[in-house]
């Protein structure tokens, strides 16, 4: 028997757990949503946190995400903006099952290619009355604008153009004014729907006035065309940012006016920067393809975003795709804003980081050591080779790729600087012209110069001298680093190399 042949609210009650039900309804109906960017600059980390949230949605119930180009904005939409957020995307493993690159059978997925199905539309709202023609200026518009701002009301249209005559039209068309044309809203009524994460929601329809639906270039604004879309396109399930909070009202009333069922929202909260303000290019990286070029891996930024806004069950913090669909649900998502905390982002992408090869992380700093000019040529193997033990060595000292050239100099600068007046005072001790003699006589009667090699070399110095590690492994370190921490000691001198070390030892103990 078809599912939906049942009697809706007696198969709910058969249901006991409300959760269950919800997971199972969803799964039956085959939910569609959609991720709907507007392709006028770079791709911001809000945006792809709701690109994350619907597939995860999607994923979760065999549904599927609808990518859907929303480039009306005609001036400042860019076919380079667009590419950047779909290799965004495709970067961080959220893939679609319909768009304008991958087709389907509810396209086209591209605004400026539905034009003629908008239009379609409005003529019908203006024949049947729920739509109308408006000739006010922006001159008029922004008079009355401040007018209302200055009585202290809200300001929205007055209505100038509700009711004209077919004689007022005909004598705007002749001074040259190009119409808008406005929704008719009805008044004295209150604008009802229920939002996923913000429970009931209320308008009075009062407070939304009549809205311009189609600008007077004939292109439709964004609060026409996405119903229109989303209708057409099946969506049954929008999940956005809390900013289109104030466009739902609108977004209702032509749902209903159109005959269109309307979609469950769920307006996911603002992400602010840690000082609760509205995230900026002064709080660091905004936009994914930033993080990308710095040298985070995919899996830890979908990991923290998964996060800002949605809690899981427990106490667990980093996630697989696999977990992160498995556990994801709408009813745990937050309606306080995010906080984008760059510390607990680094502090998740450095466990990536350690479980990730050397490899994957040396192609990730390799674009800025060569922009530091610690690369200047293309790489042999042997080269390459020896940077990937470098970069792997460093790896518990980084987050990111970027961040290798922050503690890589220690392996390709053999003047050695000294950190800091603390580091110069260690080489004062006594100790130190027997510590150095010794290593000295060692390191060049070493038949193989590899890490085991040099820590067992190490502890027989502690043993011979009687000395305490400090005694030994500290000196050695600034006279070959000029850093009083860094990775072990015996790595470092491993990939230096017997020559370059000696030549490092005489130099330093030279300055001294």
């Amino acid at each position: 028997m078809d599912f939906l042949s049942f009697d809706m609210a007696v198969l709910k009650q058969k249901v006991v757990c409300k959760k269950g039900w919800e997971d199972f309804y969803m799964l039956q109906q085959g939910i569609r949503v959609r991720f709907a960017p507007s392709p006028t600059g770079p791709f911001h980390i809000g945006g792809a946190r709701s690109a994350l949230f619907n597939w995860l949605l999607a994923k979760k119930y065999n549904g599927k995400l609808i990518m859907r180009i929303e480039d009306t904005d005609l001036e400042r939409s860019t076919k380079e903006s667009e590419e950047n957020i779909k290799e965004a995307l495709e970067w961080l493993g959220i893939t679609w099952d319909e768009g304008a690159d991958v087709g389907g059978p509810y396209g086209p997925y591209r605004q400026t290619e539905r034009l003629d199905t908008y239009q379609n539309y409005t003529d019908k709202l203006l024949s049947d009355g729920k739509a109308y023609h408006c000739f006010c200026s922006e001159a008029e518009l922004e008079a009355e604008r401040q007018a209302q701002q200055e009585k202290g009301e809200t300001p929205r249209y007055g209505g100038c153009c509700r009711n004209l005559t077919e004689d007022e039209k005909e004598q705007f068309m002749k001074e040259g004014r190009k119409p808008t044309v406005r929704f008719r809203v009805i008044e004295n009524k209150q604008i009802v729907f229920k939002d996923m994460v913000r429970d009931t929601i209320s308008f009075d329809s009062n407070g939304v006035g009549d809205f311009v639906i189609v600008k007077s270039d004939g292109v439709p604004v964004y609060n026409y065309a996405v119903v229109i879309d989303d209708a057409l396109m099946h969506i049954t399930h929008v999940i956005r940012g809390e900013e289109h909070l104030s466009n739902t009202p609108r977004q209702v009333v032509l749902y209903e006016a159109l005959g269109f069922a309307v979609p469950e929202f769920g307006h996911i909260s603002l992400i602010l920067a840690k000082d609760r303000s509205k995230m900026s290019k002064r709080h660091g990286a905004t936009s994914v393809d930033q993080y990308r070029k710095l040298g985070y891996l995919p899996e830890a930024i979908v990991n923290y975003l998964a996060l800002l806004g949605w809690s899981p069950i427990g106490e667990q913090e980093f996630f697989s795709l696999e977990e992160l669909i498995a556990q994801f649900s709408m009813d745990r998502v937050a309606k306080s804003p995010a906080v984008f905390d760059l510390d607990k982002l680094n502090y998740i992408s450095a466990q990536y980081i350690k479980k990730a090869s050397a490899e994957v992380i040396t192609n990730l700093a390799l674009p800025h050591l060569k922009e530091a000019g610690y690369i200047t040529e293309e790489l042999s193997l042997e080269q390459r080779t020896w940077l990937i033990s470098v970069v792997d060595v460093l790896r518990e000292y980084i987050s990111y790729g970027a961040e290798v050239v922050n503690h890589i100099d220690i392996f390709f600068k053999d003047d050695i600087v000294f950190e800091n007046e603390e580091a110069i005072e260690i080489l004062r001790d006594l100790d130190i012209p027997q510590v150095m003699m010794n290593f000295r006589e060692k390191l060049q009667a070493l038949e193989i110069v590899d890490a085991p090699a040099v820590k067992s070399l190490l502890k027989s110095i502690t043993k011979e001298l009687k000395l305490g590690g400090k005694k030994v492994f500290m000196p050695l370190r600034v006279v070959l680093t000029g850093k009083m921490h860094g990775p072990d000691l015996d790595k470092i001198i491993a990939l230096v190399g017997r020559e370059r070390i000696l030549k490092r030892l005489a130099d330093t103990l030279a300055k001294i």
